[in-house]
């Protein structure tokens, strides 16, 4: 039991990766949620794209509180600035992935990552610390 005591923690310096880290693994979660959905639920690929949204903007919401609660100040900056960063990294993936072009989609996609990571790092500044 003594020696659990001294495992060292790992500490990401930046705000801003350690936000993109969260919200990286809350969009996996939210892709494998809505595949199982797809799979084994009721569930329409005509309904994907409003999912997604809100996939998107649930994992924009988790890395901005991380990032704002992270950064301790600023929340509504690291957090927009999560959100925009979160946003143009999943635009480049889609793009070199299934070769997506912008579209109205596209725009809503980034005022959403980008006001739902403000958002979040207000929140994650003002989180109470333990």
């Amino acid at each position: 039991m003594n020696a659990m005591k001294n495992v060292p923690k790992v500490h990401m310096a930046s705000p801003m990766l350690s936000g993109i880290l969260y919200a990286s693994v809350w969009l996996a979660l939210g892709a494998l949620l809505l595949s199982a959905m797809l799979r084994w639920g009721s569930m329409q690929e005509t309904q994907l794209p409003m999912y997604s949204l809100m996939v998107h903007g649930c994992s924009s919401l988790a890395g901005g509180f991380v990032a704002g609660k992270r950064s301790g100040t600023r929340g509504w900056y690291y957090g927009g600035l999560l959100g925009i960063a979160y946003g143009i990294l999943i635009l480049i993936v889609s793009f070199l992935a299934s070769n997506t072009g912008i579209s109205g989609r596209t725009f809503t996609m980034l005022v959403e990552t980008l006001l739902s990571g403000a958002l979040g790092g207000m929140i994650g500044v003002n989180a109470k610390r333990s």
